[in-house]
């Protein structure tokens, strides 16, 4: 299948898909025109691609799970690189989940103060 048809398929991006081949995680062939041409299974490694990136993962991660994008990842029994990678990502996301509670939280005081001021304000009527 061509690109436009593979991006089609797995809803993403012909764009997306030379970035992932110039990354190493997909390959094509190349036809007589130039055009990129892929397997049949380029599709299944496309949406695991996606998934895992999905998950809040690299795609240096998604590197680390080359042997079973072909397949259904989460069947495959974990590597222990593999859970390195989940859990130093895993990491990441609850740092980033905190940082953006106090964010949160910090505007809602802000409103909740503005709001209090604003009702507090003595009319000028």
């Amino acid at each position: 299948m061509r690109i436009g048809e593979l991006a089609r398929t797995t809803g993403t991006t012909p764009r997306a898909l030379r970035h992932y081949e110039q990354a190493g995680l997909i390959s094509s062939e190349r036809a007589a025109n130039g055009y990129r041409v892929y397997d049949g299974r380029a599709a299944v490694r496309v949406r695991n691609i996606r998934s895992l990136l999905a998950a809040g993962l690299t795609l240096d991660d998604v590197r680390t799970f080359l042997p079973c994008l072909d397949g259904d990842v989460t069947a495959v029994p974990p590597s222990d690189k593999g859970l390195r990678v989940a859990s130093r990502r895993l990491a990441v996301l609850d740092e980033r989940i905190a940082a953006q509670t106090a964010i949160r939280d910090r505007l809602d005081r802000a409103l909740r103060r503005a709001s209090g001021a604003v009702e507090e304000a003595p009319s000028s009527g």
